[in-house]
């Protein structure tokens, strides 16, 4: 629980200074590749988490590896984490830098889970009703599973809209056993 306080609180310096620095939509670009990077490499993982490597070293690799790629803020951000000692919560404040990027930014996330691939009609119809709800830019994520065997679910943030067959037909099955 402290490690995520700390992330949250990490990632909103972050936001903060890179909203006053103008640095914004490049920061957050470093940040989704460190987050990327952190998902899919388990080596650079165990760096973030690994006591035995000294600071200075840890400094080093970071200019090695993101030097060209990363704005020196990012980096000295990285520095700066490192400094403290809270390397091992990178992908933690990653994720939370995100979550305030796209709640600063109005972006609203919408999952969509369908039985079959929605038709465009379907999407637009669902997009537009979610509009008219939440504030802000909506990304509809799609996905399938066809075990709901007909309808779909949709979640945005913590509710959730269940209108599949698979949750009716269950419904059905409690009054009648009821």
């Amino acid at each position: 629980m402290a490690a995520s306080k700390a992330a949250t609180r990490y990632a909103t310096a972050l936001l903060d200074l890179s909203i006053e620095m103008n640095l914004l939509e490049k920061v957050n670009a470093d940040v989704m590749m460190l987050h990327d990077l952190c998902n899919s490499n388990k080596d650079l993982l165990a760096f973030f988490h690994s006591p035995i490597i000294q600071k200075r070293r840890k400094y080093e690799v970071y200019q090695a590896l993101f030097n060209g790629k990363m704005d020196k803020m990012t980096i000295g951000f990285l520095n700066l984490i490192t400094k403290n000692g809270r390397e091992n919560i990178v992908p933690e404040i990653a994720e939370s830098f995100i979550q305030q990027y796209r709640k600063h930014k109005g972006i609203v996330d919408v999952y969509v889970t369908s039985a079959v691939a929605l038709e465009p009609k379907v999407k637009d119809a669902i997009v537009a009703k979610i509009k008219t709800s939440f504030k802000g830019d909506v990304q509809l994520h799609e996905s399938i599973d066809q075990t709901l065997i007909g309808g779909f679910v949709v979640n945005v943030d913590d509710k959730q809209i269940d209108a599949s067959i698979k949750s009716q037909l269950t419904n059905l099955k409690n009054i009648l056993l009821n």
